[in-house]
């Protein structure tokens, strides 16, 4: 069984950048489709990103393009998330998650992941 730990998030001021490391073991990400997905307080968890298992097939929501970019080196069993330019509405709880799904336009549903991480807080604040 896949596990994930996400790392990296925090308090920043708007403006600012964090990355976030989503770093697997029990399994390598090689087989897996990674995805970040963000809930808000008293909001839904939403999409942000996803890459195919060998880096190709990138996907961001609106949100986000422009801004955020995410990235994996399989080598490391990790994925990453650069955020740049953050604001406060990308205050959340940030989640990394793992499927086996190929087709990009799948990976932005939740339900094509079968293994979740516990998730990393950001919070973009003055």
């Amino acid at each position: 069984q896949v596990r994930l730990l996400e790392s990296g998030g925090g308090l920043v001021q708007p403006g600012n950048s964090l990355r976030l490391s989503c770093t697997a073991s029990g399994g390598a990400i090689s087989g897996y489709a990674m995805g970040w997905f963000r809930q808000a307080a008293g909001k839904e968890r939403e999409f942000v990103a996803a890459i195919r298992r060998d880096g190709s097939g990138i996907s961001y929501a609106d949100s986000v393009k422009g801004r955020f970019a995410i990235t994996r080196t399989n080598g490391k069993n990790t994925a990453y998330l650069q955020m740049d330019n953050l604001a406060a509405e990308d205050t959340a709880q940030y989640y990394c998650a793992a499927s086996r799904a190929i087709a990009s336009t799948s990976l932005q549903s939740e339900s094509v992941y079968a293994y979740w991480g516990q998730g990393t807080k950001v919070t973009v604040s003055s």
